[in-house]
């Protein structure tokens, strides 16, 4: 089995900065992907980015390719996503999934999910 809990969610304005942070531990071996989503207030929950336990594949939704960084650091089993140039849509609480035999974009390819971490903009 495989644990994952998100840290770094802050209260944000647009143009800011954060690094959210998604630690793994357990069966990690096992891990052949891991990925970032967004829950806003009463919507489904979105993918964001996506990384290849190894690191060898990342991707990105549209709406932050360019602004968002995915990566890992092997030695401490964490991925991070370093989100830059903040936008008030990007609000919500943000999850990190991991998969064991799949990677994607959609919800039902992960198996292990955090408890989420909130994002909330300052109006």
């Amino acid at each position: 089995q495989v644990q994952l809990v998100e840290t770094g969610g802050a209260l944000v304005q647009a143009g800011d900065s954060l690094r959210l942070s998604c630690a793994a531990s357990g069966r990690t071996f096992d891990i052949d992907a891991m990925a970032w989503f967004r829950q806003a207030p009463g919507k489904e929950r979105e993918f964001v980015a996506s990384i290849k336990w190894s690191g060898s594949n990342t991707g990105y939704a549209d709406s932050v390719k360019g602004r968002f960084t995915i990566s890992k650091d092997s030695a401490k089993n964490t991925r991070y996503l370093q989100k830059n140039n903040l936008k008030p849509e990007g609000a919500g609480v943000y999850y990190c999934a991991g998969s064991i035999g799949g990677y994607g974009r959609y919800v039902t390819a992960f198996n292990s999910w955090g408890q989420g971490t909130q994002v909330p903009h300052s109006s």
